[in-house]
């Protein structure tokens, strides 16, 4: 039977120690001695590493790797270099440093969890981001400062909280196997550092049959925002509401960029859930664009949007865009753009001078109009787009394990 002692919390970590070391008491206050505990300093400067390695003096559970740089890996890499390298246990969980472990958070995975499952735990929040279905919005802090006054009172309302129920949405702190994180391959290195790792991966989960189970009888309390994403944290302004808007560091905006445009690549579409958080992923196709009056704005903005894009300008200005482009990405860019015989699936034909918001915004949701369309061979026309089918095949199957 699988307890408590069986599991690992997965913990990257990048000069955050005041919050790694709140949600490290926090698990052993309310989870026990018995979990383990894997944390990767990635190249901190803030004596991340030393409080490790105190702690693994202290903690025969506690476990830690250092990234010694200079170059940051990012919580893409590290998760899976603490599941692959580190975390002995049957079960591994994807845990933040900005959360707190409630009360029975932990017995209820152990409840719902079993093999090609994964267990989510329901976030409490303070008013940072919008609210949604898949958590309950209280504030009790921003900082350690401020939770250490009202932990008493989050204790008191966790067993009022509790709703005997199970949702499908996926979300960290998620749990699962560890054979069932390996067998797809773990997360994707195509997004590293960071940003739509977690929803690529889910993705992937997804396609392969896994069940996503939200358990409303396990909590942790989640700060949000605690790491690079901003540059100084959340603050409260004088109202005593919490000021968000406009904060996110260049380093977060750069990397968020590049990781949509190759998720784009790699999925056909923008990241897409229901509103309880469970994964909705449209089909795949192979798709060419061949665009007439086309620029190089026009290359930048459409080419993650298809697999081969066909464009009538310069040879110079395509070379000017691999040059600026490729370092972002791991496809090759020569082999996407003006490629010469590609035998494409489906291939769109438009004129750049027609091209509309409207127009744009349908390439966006391509996927799901071909998938509605229950396209056959064939050619036809929609808004400003000539469409020849030559193949009906989806390819999102192939895209659950790495190769």
């Amino acid at each position: 039977m699988i307890s408590k002692k069986d599991i690992s919390f997965i913990q990257p970590s990048r000069n955050n120690l005041r919050y790694l070391k709140w949600s490290y008491e926090s698990i052993r206050k309310n989870g026990g001695d018995e979990p383990h505990i894997c944390v990767a300093d990635d190249f901190s400067n803030d004596g991340t590493w030393e409080w490790c390695k105190e702690m693994m003096e202290k903690d025969k559970n506690f476990h830690a790797i250092r990234n010694e740089g200079p170059t940051r890996l990012g919580h893409t890499i590290l998760y899976d270099r603490l599941i692959n390298e580190v975390a002995t246990t049957p079960i591994v969980g994807i845990y933040h440093a900005d959360m707190y472990l409630c009360p029975g958070a932990l017995e209820s995975v152990l409840e719902h969890i079993k093999p090609l499952s994964v267990v989510s735990l329901t976030r409490i929040e303070p008013p940072l981001h919008p609210n949604g279905p898949e958590k309950i919005i209280m504030d009790f802090g921003i900082e350690p400062e401020e939770f250490v006054e009202m932990e008493d009172e989050l204790l008191h309302q966790i067993p009022s909280l509790k709703q005997g129920r199970t949702t499908e949405g996926i979300f960290a702190p998620w749990f699962l196997f560890k054979e069932d994180f390996q067998s797809i391959g773990g997360h994707d290195p195509l997004f590293a550092p960071q940003s739509k790792e977690d929803t690529d991966i889910f993705n992937r989960f997804h396609l392969n049959g896994y069940k996503f189970i939200q358990t409303w009888d396990g909590f942790v309390y989640h700060m949000t925002c605690r790491g690079s994403r901003f540059a100084d944290g959340a603050k409260r302004n004088p109202n005593g509401e919490v000021f968000m808007k406009n904060r996110e560091t260049d380093e977060w905006l750069t990397q968020n960029e590049r990781s949509t445009r190759n998720f784009i690549r790699k999925w056909g579409h923008y990241c897409k859930h229901d509103s309880l958080m469970k994964p909705i992923v449209p089909p795949k196709y192979n798709v060419q664009f061949r665009i007439f009056n086309a620029n190089e704005l026009i290359l930048g903005m459409l080419e993650p949007w298809c697999d081969n894009i066909n464009v009538d300008i310069e040879q110079s200005k395509i070379d000017e865009y691999i040059q600026k482009e490729q370092p972002n990405t791991d496809y090759d860019l020569s082999e996407r753009i003006n490629k010469d015989g590609v035998d494409s699936d489906i291939i769109l034909r438009f004129d750049a001078n027609k091209l509309t918001q409207y127009s744009y915004n349908m390439i966006t949701e391509l996927s799901s109009i071909l998938e509605s369309s229950e396209i056959e061979v064939g050619e036809f026309e929609f808004d400003i787009f000539r469409v020849e089918v030559n193949r009906v095949k989806t390819y999102e199957n192939k895209l659950i394990r790495l190769k």
